[in-house]
């Protein structure tokens, strides 16, 4: 992921976790929003893919008639994971459990030379202690960092599509389930090798400015449905970084390409909505799906 900010950002909103390259897509907002829509189906089952994003600014209009329609006929949703806003001890508690170890080094002595001073000047906009930081695991310091970052993009996860999505379903008393636990999610992170944990830890140091650009444009191109751009971006990205390629993306996408697969036999229809990150590209769990000879179709 060669990595800037443009996978650390806009890789957590829209490849989940909780969330472009190059340069910046042009920030054309559709008259009609129509975020990519798919769907696989049997005689007796159909599932809807919908690619998401986490996290959105106030206001953003993504609804189409289309996923309307497809909203109204699932009987039930299923989210990466399912985080319990009412009673968020559970996760906090797993979540320091993965990130703390003993015997680490100090946090700036785990990043290059050239880029402490950086690191340091974030750390202090966190308010968060050092000696806290210190104790904890490289990617977990790097998702503490990253509140500033999604201040200034002022994007927000109870306007995300699955916070929306789950509203919605839950009003009308359908069933929501998950892809993956809390614990079975940070683990990915948790079983980074250093260097890739490093690599995203970089990551939050992009410039406000910066930031903004690129989730800009990121947003565009989810708005209007332009999964060429999402996957040229997320390929760029991550050809820099095979580990976290690997981890965070292939081996995640194989996972939920099997629970489909196996979806498939119960009857029903159920949209499953994920971050757009991976139903884009040749690592796609639209294309895993198409290897183990299953059509997919895409709707809107």
């Amino acid at each position: 992921m060669g990595l800037k900010y443009n996978w650390i950002g806009k890789g957590l909103a829209a490849l989940g976790l909780a969330t472009f390259g190059g340069a910046p897509a042009e920030a054309r907002v559709p008259a009609q929003p129509r975020p990519a829509l798919w769907k696989v189906a049997d005689r007796d089952t159909t599932i809807y893919l919908f690619g998401t994003i986490h996290l959105l600014p106030r206001n953003t209009d993504w609804v189409s008639p289309t996923l309307d329609r497809a909203a109204e006929e699932s009987q039930g949703l299923v989210v990466e994971t399912i985080v319990d806003t009412a009673n968020p001890a559970p996760f906090a508690a797993t979540l320091m459990r993965l990130a703390t170890s003993p015997g680490l080094p100090p946090l700036l002595d785990r990043v290059p030379r050239d880029k402490r001073a950086a690191l340091a000047t974030a750390i202090a906009k966190s308010r968060i202690a050092p000696a806290a930081l210190d104790k904890m695991e490289t990617w977990a310091v790097a998702l503490s960092l990253l509140g500033p970052q999604f201040g200034a993009m002022e994007v927000h996860q109870d306007e995300g599509v699955e916070m929306k999505l789950k509203a919605r379903f839950s009003a009308a008393g359908k069933p929501i389930g998950q892809l993956e636990t809390n614990e079975e999610q940070l683990r990915f992170f948790d079983q980074l090798p250093e260097p890739a944990q490093v690599q995203l830890l970089l990551g939050t140091l992009e410039s406000p400015a910066a930031v903004k650009q690129q989730f800009d444009g990121m947003l565009s191109a989810w708005t209007r449905g332009d999964v060429k751009a999402i996957a040229r971006s997320f390929n760029a990205d991550m050809a820099g970084s095979p580990a976290l390629e690997q981890m965070l993306l292939k081996q995640r996408n194989a996972n939920w390409t099997r629970w489909i697969e196996g979806r498939l036999g119960q009857p029903g229809t159920v949209m499953v909505a994920v971050g757009a990150g991976h139903l884009a590209g040749s690592n796609s769990v639209q294309a895993m799906l198409q290897k183990r000879g299953l059509k997919v179709t895409r709707v809107q």
